[in-house]
């Protein structure tokens, strides 16, 4: 594992839509025509979806059936699916997509990923990042003090008021469970959840059910990633900060949690999956992240041109870490066992 100072310079109970200029209703998770194609995705892209699938079915003429869950129960559902399969494209974060490829879930695309940085994408062609992201954490105003540490998140002011997505189902739950692991070690890790239980909520599979309950003062802090909760503020209007705990020393340091898309083996429309797969990664529309999707672009034709943006902004003078995700899986299900054990969940 590696840590990179990337300084934002760099810079289910499933939801079913159906996206396309041809589409108005809801969609279902298969549909048997060859002019569409069903994605089965994490939560957090719809509106930038809703822009590109539209353009996507105004050039090809396909249209798009989008079927929204959690990280890592869109994996499980095309482990359930496999001697029937449904999706045709997958994106989900790591370490799921990992996971999904480790199954032999995933078959090689094909597609021109050339302008792709090598090391973010899968050497065998079987995964490929789409939007790159990043964990945060999300405070409503009305926490006072404002949490701005590890350690204040252990605060009484929290008891009952806080709450993050559960590891092992979410990406970014896991991603929680993964950067206090690099910044304390895997028993601080887990002595710091033990203590940080007592004022947990409890779990949760979605990390973006979380966000509404932040911005109403349900709960006072919430674990996130940029994308979605910087979409959620933009076109929610949502009330809160995003912030990046810091360690004793003052130190912010985040996880590099890209939505990462493969395709889907026994897709019943591989190819019309790898056209909408060569189409989110061109330039077109991969130009429309920053100022759509509030994400980065995985181009590196495109980071180069774009200026100062939202994400940017959100991540100064935060370290980035990249984490090993082979290495992560090989060892997240005893990661996730003494999680349980320690929390009691």
């Amino acid at each position: 594992m590696r840590l990179r100072p990337r300084i934002a310079a760099a810079a289910l109970a499933a939801t079913v839509l159906t996206l396309g200029t041809a589409c108005g209703g809801t969609g279902t998770a298969a549909d048997s025509g060859t002019d569409t194609v069903t994605v089965y995705s994490a939560d957090g892209l719809s509106g930038w979806y809703q822009s590109r699938f539209d353009a996507f079915t105004a050039q090809t003429g396909i249209a798009v059936n989008l079927v929204e869950a959690g990280s890592g129960e869109v994996v499980s559902r095309l482990e359930k699916e496999q001697s029937n399969p449904q999706a045709d494209v997958v994106v989900t974060l790591p370490p799921f997509i990992q996971k999904a490829d480790s199954q032999g879930l995933l078959v090689p695309s094909g597609v021109d990923t050339s302008a792709v940085p090598a090391e973010e994408k899968d050497a065998a062609g079987h995964y490929i990042p789409v939007v790159e992201n990043y964990l945060s954490f999300i405070a409503n105003p009305a926490a006072s003090p404002a949490p701005r540490t590890w350690d204040d998140l252990l605060s009484d002011q929290f008891k009952g008021k806080l709450q993050y997505s559960t590891p092992g189902q979410a990406g970014d739950g896991t991603a929680v469970l993964l950067l206090l692991q690099h910044l304390m070690g895997k028993d601080g890790a887990l002595d710091y959840l033990a203590q940080l239980q007592t004022n947990n909520v409890g779990p949760s599979s979605s990390t973006g059910k979380l966000q509404p309950k932040v911005s109403n003062g349900e709960l006072l802090v919430a674990n996130g990633d940029v994308q979605m909760n910087l979409t959620s503020i933009a076109e929610d209007g949502s009330k809160f900060d995003l912030f990046f705990p810091a360690a004793a020393d003052g130190t912010r340091t985040t996880v590099a949690l890209p939505y990462v898309m493969g395709l889907a083996k026994g897709a019943p429309r591989s190819e019309q999956g790898t056209k909408l797969m060569e189409f989110l990664l061109s330039e077109e529309s991969q130009k429309t992240i920053a100022d759509e999707a509030l994400g980065v672009s995985v181009r590196e034709d495109v980071r180069a041109a774009a200026g100062e943006n939202a994400p940017a902004r959100a991540l100064q003078g935060v370290q980035v870490w990249s984490p090993n995700w082979n290495d992560v899986l090989t060892e997240l299900d005893s990661d996730v066992a003494a999680y349980q054990k320690v929390t009691g969940s």
